[in-house]
């Protein structure tokens, strides 16, 4: 990874900036369209439940296939799975950007998801193993992550810009050149740069070594959790998995949720123009839930492996990170609508407006981590969900206008409570299984994916259609909904700190070189949503 010099070291450099503007594509590509919804809707002639699912079409297979897609590149090797990632990315791009109707485009971005949820576990353990030393790991994925923070306000900037000067389908071109930057970095980084384990094992020590004892587990905040954490389920512990269970990708799982999470989407989003079909839908749902369940319970390699004592702590830490993204995702839905359609600004000035929510995220995500470390996550949840409930309360009273002097005030405080809260709920997450950060990280992962999902579906069905007459006085009390929501999950994590404080096992120590750069230390940092919105930062986009 060094700065200058040999050849690979320039191949490693080249191969991170790669997996990182790939990574950022991922992120990217949760709010970009966003900006672009109003031009969609009017070239498209689609309406709100159309809009909704331009969104929703890449977080549902992107929520519900990451889990399975870390155990994938464990078994399969992260490699040639990104690669196919980043190819089928790229393709599925350019399927959006000549998409002639609403159903080309929505299959386009059902692509997309799919082929995201391929690069997103990847990137990160690619980039690890492709360090020569620990403080050169600590920089790469101090890079990644920084790259997941600039994502999320990039978003609206970058889609109004392209949008004012292009059209809408230039926000699905841009894709397409780092695409094909990224390619060529991952294909001409040599194997064993970029060599990355099977079976979430090193393969020298478990393959090739001619001792009969696997080689000892790197430390959580080394190479072993790099792995770890880029959401394979079963990737904490090679002794954790049979050899026989190790070839087994869980595929009957993983479709059981991706039917569980897009029927749960269309049931919501077709209610007002479908009532029988999503009865019908919600029906498949609950079966789909049960199967997963049933599926996990007898699964060798299941998902989601728990503790019982971790369960009720880490569902607290994924409820949280749901609801943190089902407002925070369903309401800049709505506020782009808001902003462009009904108050009539430009989509650069739409995305300009919208700064003062989105840069406090990556700005503040070092403070935000000193304070999770100094002062314990849910105590710092707590002043996140306080801080950012208010924030909703502003930017819903600033509605009717639109009253610039209360909005952009409200979107800074709305912005610095979720930069403060999302690496606090990231921490608690992890905390739950010190051991096997992967899980943690998968569970939080999936439940703000599926928070993103569900939450642009339903303020979309509650609000209607931007054009409709009452759609401001509707996107204002969903905001201050959301401000409630906030408000009481506040309570509810100021209690958690308490509750769970005996429960939870003690978190490792962070790693040296790390915590010496300033940085989260390396578990904290291989979450997305640690640093974004729209992936466990996401964070996600």
């Amino acid at each position: 990874m060094g700065d200058r010099g040999t050849g690979p070291e320039r191949v490693s450099r080249a191969l991170t900036l790669g997996l990182c503007g790939g990574y950022f594509l991922v992120l990217l590509d949760v709010t970009i369209v966003n900006t672009a919804l109003p031009q969609i809707g009017a070239g498209l002639h689609a309406g709100a439940s159309g809009l909704a699912w331009v969104v929703d079409a890449y977080t549902v297979p992107l929520a519900a296939l990451l889990l399975a897609c870390g155990a994938i590149g464990d078994l399969l090797g992260h490699r040639p799975v990104v690669l196919a990632g980043f190819a089928g990315f790229g393709a599925a791009s350019v399927v959006c950007a000549v998409a002639p109707g609403l159903g080309f485009l929505v299959a386009g971005r059902a692509a997309q998801g799919v082929c995201a949820a391929l690069m997103l576990p990847g990137t990160l353990a690619l980039l690890a193993d492709s360090a020569p030393s620990e403080t050169a790991r600590a920089r790469a994925v101090g890079l990644w992550a920084a790259v997941g923070g600039a994502a999320l306000p990039a978003g609206p900037l970058l889609g109004g810009l392209l949008v004012e000067t292009g059209q809408w389908r230039a926000v699905f071109w841009v894709n397409v050149p780092v695409i094909v930057a990224a390619l060529v970095a991952v294909v001409r980084a040599p194997v064993g740069v970029a060599r990355t384990a099977r079976g979430g094992a090193a393969q020298g020590s478990m393959a090739d070594s001619p001792s009969p004892s696997p080689s000892p587990s790197p430390s959580p905040s080394g190479l072993g959790a790099a792995r770890a954490s880029a959401f394979g389920p079963g990737a904490s512990e090679p002794s954790a998995v049979s050899p026989s269970a190790a070839r087994e990708v869980p595929w009957l799982g993983a479709a059981a949720l991706v039917v569980m999470l897009a029927c749960a989407v269309t049931a919501v989003v077709q209610v007002r123009d479908e009532p029988a079909l999503s009865a019908i839908m919600l029906a498949v749902t609950v079966a789909a839930a049960v199967a997963f369940r049933s599926l996990e319970r007898r699964a060798a390699r299941p998902l989601l492996r728990v503790e019982a004592a971790a369960r009720r702590p880490l569902a607290a830490a994924c409820s949280v990170a749901g609801l943190m993204n089902f407002c925070v995702l369903g309401s800049l839905f709505l506020m782009t609508q808001v902003l462009q359609d009904v108050d009539h600004l430009s989509p650069l000035r739409a995305g300009v407006t919208l700064l003062p929510g989105m840069l406090p995220l990556p700005l503040l995500g070092t403070t935000a981590g000193r304070l999770t470390t100094g002062y314990g996550p849910w105590r710092v949840a707590t002043l996140g969900l306080f801080a950012a409930a208010l924030g909703f309360a502003g930017m819903a009273a600033a509605m009717n206008g639109p009253d610039l002097l209360l909005l952009l005030p409200s979107l800074a405080i709305w912005g610095t409570g979720l930069s403060i809260l999302t690496p606090a709920v990231v921490a608690a997450a992890l905390r739950t299984l010190p051991a096997a950060p992967g899980v943690a990280s998968g569970a939080s992962n999936t439940a703000r994916q599926t928070g993103a999902a569900l939450g642009v579906a339903v303020f979309s069905v509650l609000a209607g259609d931007a054009g409709g007459s009452g759609f401001v006085h509707r996107a204002a009390w969903l905001l201050a909904a959301s401000a409630i929501a906030f408000a009481v999950a506040g309570v509810l994590a100021h209690n958690s700190g308490s509750a769970y404080k005996s429960v939870v096992p003690a978190r490792p120590k962070p790693n040296r070189d790390l915590a010496s750069s300033g940085r989260p230390s390396l578990p904290e940092a291989l979450s997305p949503g640690a640093h974004s919105i729209g992936n466990d930062h996401d964070g996600s986009a």
